[in-house]
């Protein structure tokens, strides 16, 4: 078992509380529809039955709520300076979701001090138990935000289209999570895809160069179809899954929240959260010494 595996299970859950499974929903590049994404398969597991929450991490440029058509009164700016506290920053979003806005145009949030960072872990602690699932929604690229919401979460899913840009910055993102976080395992969905073959391809191309280069472990999670009926949504503020279930992409975002509910929990259960909020307030990356 790699150490930060190790680390990860040596934060206990509390007693009371189920585990939450976690998932951070990244990219390498920008455009690729990883918001999308992120909401759509909110909204279709909480269909299912699930308590969901998404954070959207994309501190300074969030647009999930605009998105979702929701007009939030505070925001994650508003918690980190004190002046209203998490669950006063929660919008109820469709499906009964509960979404954590990040406010968008606040620059001094693009980099998370210690002191946020201690903030926001100290009120994300009142969620265990409530939740089944945390979506994390980061920015795109390799920046220290991307990589520390990604370190929060058990499953680590990757948004890349067919566009070689695209393809080429999803091998640098997990590049630098599995070489200088020790990240081991990723998923990837492949969006925008014109046909499930395009879709294999970007998985077979990476999984080639990841498992020679990088020794990780790339499971694939399929893809989504190019749809129009997405851009409708999207124009319309809504999400897929409700306006368009039985559209191609709506069908492939209703899969995937099945899988993701069906899937058992990883081993090493969600002490990734705290740990890695603990470690990235001592030093810019995370010890990786043996627990105590």
């Amino acid at each position: 078992m790699d150490q930060v595996d190790s680390l990860r299970q040596c934060v206990a859950l509390e007693e009371s509380g189920c585990p939450v499974r976690v998932v951070a929903i990244t990219s390498g590049k920008g455009g690729v529809g990883k918001t999308n994404v992120t909401a759509n398969l909110a909204v279709a597991l909480a269909h299912l039955g699930q308590r969901v929450m998404v954070l959207d991490a994309d501190l300074g440029l969030g647009n999930l709520d605009v998105l979702l058509g929701l007009t939030p009164v505070y925001s994650l700016a508003d918690v980190f300076a004190g002046r209203n506290t998490l669950a006063e920053a929660v919008v109820i979003g469709p499906a009964g979701i509960l979404v954590l806005p990040a406010g968008s145009g606040f620059q001094d949030m693009t980099a998370l001090t210690s002191g946020q960072m201690q903030t926001l872990d100290a009120e994300m602690d009142g969620w265990q138990g409530k939740l089944d699932v945390l979506l994390i929604d980061t920015g795109a690229g390799i920046g220290r935000n991307v990589t520390l919401f990604a370190m929060m979460a058990q499953e680590i899913i990757v948004v890349a289209s067919p566009e070689p840009t695209s393809v080429t910055d999803a091998y640098a993102l997990m590049k630098v999570l599995s070489t200088r976080y020790q990240e081991r395992r990723f998923h990837l969905l492949v969006s925008q895809a014109r046909s499930l073959s395009e879709g294999r391809e970007v998985y077979r191309t990476l999984s080639l160069v990841t498992g020679r280069f990088l020794n990780v472990s790339l499971d694939f999670l399929g893809s989504i179809p190019s749809d129009m009926r997405l851009r409708d949504a999207v124009r319309r503020q809504r999400a897929l899954v409700e306006l368009f279930p039985q559209s191609p992409a709506g069908q492939a975002f209703v899969q995937l929240a099945r899988d993701i509910k069906d899937r058992p929990l990883p081993n090493s259960v969600n002490g990734a959260r705290q740990f890695f909020w603990q470690s990235l307030l001592r030093k810019e990356t995370p010890c990786l010494s043996p627990c105590p």
